[in-house]
């Protein structure tokens, strides 16, 4: 078993109407202190008494691709002294299009960056301005071209559908084209609309409107059957990828294995009972790394129902499912019998199925996870 480590950068260009993660905009004497803070933490570390070899490395949030790659060449070293790395580690960056020139993407490449994700959201331009978004269609496609030419063969694509007014056709489009590039990964996403932010505001007020959920569950099912047509798995709710090029650092957090996290809001797991989480605010963050104080605001154990509960919904999440087999070995319980009500009302309902030792979402059961998962917490 090997862990893996996030790294979560909060600053972006421009913050989208809909985002509610933790991120601010760029300021140009932040990023500097926000390093020395994160690189700080990572060598001050002491999460777990035994770490496990690391074979992911992610760089989320914001948008990471604003630092420069001495900048990020920092935070890996810290990483490297710190942790064991594996020599095939997987090392994701996420970036937005247009927002990085070709000397810097081969930077990253050079620094051992071998996995790329970033957010095309849709391929029309008028849906881009309405999110709020600081690109468009020819920038994603053009990023998408200098990320192979600096020598990254490992890209991922996320797109949103149930955008405010966006039709069956216009998805259908986003689809076409982001199968025409053939990205190796694919997520895609149904748009979610939080309080607090513009798009919430925008649509209380009427200047856009509320996003169509029957219209957003179509949508779901085009994306899948064209995207499985073209040769691409589905290999969990809401991504895809060609074979064999799932994301190795997302699958850790769906099958319970450890991830050990840095930076303002991160949020950690040591693969067994205990969970973390780190000062959401960027200055307080840096602040207290820089009085000496943890970053840490919030611990919680997990008990032996929670680790159950986990177990479940969050590998329901993976479309293989979770082998019940397995489960009863490990918690001394079978899911059938622990949660035989809801079981049985999802089985009826036709949103989760038994094959074999398996237990799985059905295809009606992954556009509405939110409920099968629901039964489990």
């Amino acid at each position: 078993m090997s862990a893996g480590v996030y790294i979560h950068i909060p600053f972006c260009r421009s913050r989208c109407s809909y985002c509610d993660f933790a991120t601010g905009l760029y300021q140009k004497e932040l990023p500097e202190k926000y390093v020395a803070a994160v690189v700080k933490e990572v060598e001050q570390w002491q999460g777990v008494a035994q770490p496990l070899e690391v074979d992911t490395i992610y760089f989320g949030g914001g948008t990471p691709s604003l630092l420069y790659p001495e900048q990020v060449d920092k935070i890996l070293g810290a990483v490297k002294r710190r942790f064991v790395v594996a020599s095939l580690a997987e090392v994701t960056m996420e970036m937005n299009p247009g927002s990085i020139s070709k000397e810097t993407l081969s930077g990253f490449r050079n620094l051992g960056i071998n996995r790329a994700s970033f957010g095309a959201q849709t391929f029309d331009d008028r849906e881009l301005a309405r999110l709020g978004r600081s690109h468009t269609t020819a920038e994603t496609l053009q990023t998408f071209r200098d990320l192979r030419l600096a020598g990254f063969e490992n890209v991922s694509f996320d797109l949103i559908a149930g955008l405010p007014g966006q039709t069956l056709k216009a998805w259908g489009r986003n689809v076409e084209i982001s199968l025409q590039l053939r990205p190796d990964h694919l997520s895609f996403y149904l748009l979610e609309v939080h309080e607090g932010t513009p798009l919430a505001e925008h649509i209380r007020k009427g200047s856009q409107p509320q996003p169509d959920e029957d219209l957003a569950a179509a949508m779901y099912e085009m994306m899948l059957e064209m995207s499985v047509a073209a040769g691409y798995v589905h290999y969990e709710i809401s991504n895809l990828c060609l074979p064999g090029l799932e994301s190795c650092h997302n699958s850790k957090y769906w099958s319970g294995l450890p991830y050990y996290s840095f930076g303002c809001s991160a949020h950690s797991f040591d693969g067994c009972q205990k969970r973390w989480a780190n000062e959401r605010d960027v200055k307080g963050y840096v602040e207290k790394m820089e009085s000496g104080e943890s970053p840490i605001v919030q611990t919680w154990s997990l008990n032996e129902q929670d680790r159950r509960a986990e177990s479940v919904f969050l590998g329901l999440r993976l479309m293989k499912g979770i082998n019940l087999r397995e489960y009863q070995e490990e918690f001394a319980v079978d899911v059938r019998t622990e949660y035989r009500e809801d079981f049985e009302r999802l089985l009826a309902a036709g949103l989760i199925e038994v094959r074999g030792d398996l237990l799985r979402l059905t295809r009606a059961g992954a556009l509405l996870s939110n409920e099968v998962f629901a039964a489990f917490v």
